[in-house]
């Protein structure tokens, strides 16, 4: 009879050993599943837009006169104040013209000494006609000479006064020339002086696409560099158009909204968070059509230069919700694109129900935007071995837990063949 009670143990030992593959026992299973109950909870919804990176003053650097880059001054990156030479164009011709423009200028104030003197000899010339002429006509009232003598001192003072004329006009022809050729050597001084291009502000020297040699000219496709002062940096996004509007009804108009907008950061495209905060500066005033969004300018501090002028990030906007439904990622089942959630009813049976959830979060828990409500209660733990319409025996989730440890404990202990007979005969102090 023994024979046959330790037959029967040991054909049960081996059978627990090997439903348990040699380890430990499966939890039990049971109807009972932890439940929460859906409150109010504080949130943070951040809100990402693509966003450019430009420097607040970008400056193209464009030469104004043609020619080949005989010098280049500056390396990409540099930092160069304003009036700082960049590069040197080939100003042989210039230097010519500039030669050829100040003898031009010599010139005419020759021609102006020239007719000045003119203007002298003709003013003494006409000086004595008048005096001629005025003797005469005296002497003709005292008849001490004919009307022919007074007649030819008359015209010999006209002949005089017209050449007096004549050589002031010249005067003024003469000094006009000389402004001419001084606004001529202006222009080829100042021609000169553009084949030193210089910084038109102070920043740093962005790319350099044409080197020692190159021909460049006012209209070449791309200027020679851009200079970005980027001490401070606008980034640039878009929002939509109901974005815009909600902010605008929410604080009166559009100023108001932008005063009021919450500070802002910069992901960058590394996946990083930029290390200072910006502010939202600017809004178009129009939408556009094509992409029904409304370009947004955000500016942000830049002293150690991290940021580059042409960079792309991402802007997020984080908004605090009071009133958030957060439940935990583990409370729910996701099937392709859809999320769904086992809701327990008045009677305690559960229906698979789909929510729609915030698409940011944190890895651990969802922010529900539909689907659920306040006071609502769903299944938090077990969700693969539920299906629709299932009764259940709610409990808390501590108190689930213990019932998993304690489960887990006898499995260990019912592991042996020793444990599984104290088990059996009532040895088992925590059964």
């Amino acid at each position: 009879m023994k024979k046959n009670i330790f037959l029967i143990i040991a054909v049960a030992i081996a059978v627990v050993l090997t439903s348990c593959g040699g380890g430990k026992q499966q939890l039990p299973t049971s109807n009972e599943y932890p439940t929460i109950t859906i409150g109010a909870s504080n949130a943070q919804l951040n809100t990402t837009y693509p966003a450019t990176i430009k420097g607040i003053q970008d400056v193209q650097v464009r030469p104004k006169v043609s020619g080949f880059i005989t010098k280049l001054n500056v390396h990409e990156g540099q930092y160069v104040r304003a009036g700082q030479v960049l590069f040197v164009i080939d100003n042989e011709t210039y230097q010519a013209a500039v030669r050829q423009a100040q003898a031009g200028v010599n010139s005419a104030m020759a021609q102006v000494q020239t007719a000045e003197a003119g203007v002298r000899s003709a003013s003494a010339q006409c000086s004595t006609a008048r005096l001629t002429y005025t003797n005469s006509k005296q002497l003709y009232n005292n008849k001490v000479i004919g009307s022919y003598e007074l007649q030819t001192a008359r015209n010999s003072y006209e002949t005089a006064e017209a050449s007096l004329n004549s050589a002031r006009t010249q005067v003024e022809a003469a000094r006009a020339a000389v402004k001419q050729a001084q606004a001529a050597l202006a222009t080829a001084k100042e021609n000169l002086s553009f084949c030193y291009v210089k910084s038109p502000a102070s920043g740093y020297v962005g790319s350099l696409p044409y080197k020692v040699g190159a021909l460049v000219s006012p209209s070449s496709a791309d200027p020679v560099t851009t200079i970005s002062d980027n001490n401070t940096v606008e980034v640039y996004f878009s929002m939509t158009e109901s974005d815009i509007l909600k902010l605008a009804r929410t604080d009166g108009n559009i100023q108001n909204a932008l005063r009021d907008f919450p500070s802002v950061q910069l992901m960058l495209a590394d996946g990083s968070i930029y290390d200072h905060e910006g502010t939202v500066v600017k809004a178009s005033g129009l939408i556009d059509p094509t992409t029904g969004t409304v370009s947004v300018i955000a500016r942000f501090s830049n002293p150690n230069h991290l940021l580059k002028s042409g960079g792309s990030g991402s802007i997020v906007v984080a908004q605090n919700n009071n009133n958030a439904i957060v439940i935990p990622q583990n409370a729910t089942i996701q099937v392709q694109d859809k999320i769904f959630v086992y809701k327990v009813d008045g009677n305690n049976k559960v229906h698979y129900t789909e929510i729609q959830v915030n698409p940011q979060n944190d890895g651990k828990n969802y922010i529900v935007t539909g689907g659920l409500k306040m006071g609502d209660k769903i299944v938090s733990q077990g969700l693969s071995s539920l299906t629709d319409g299932a009764a259940i025996k709610a409990v808390t989730e501590s108190q689930y837990n213990e019932d998993i440890k304690k489960a887990e404990k006898l499995g260990e202990k019912q592991s042996t063949a020793g444990g599984f007979l104290d088990a059996m005969t009532g040895k088992d102090d925590d059964k």
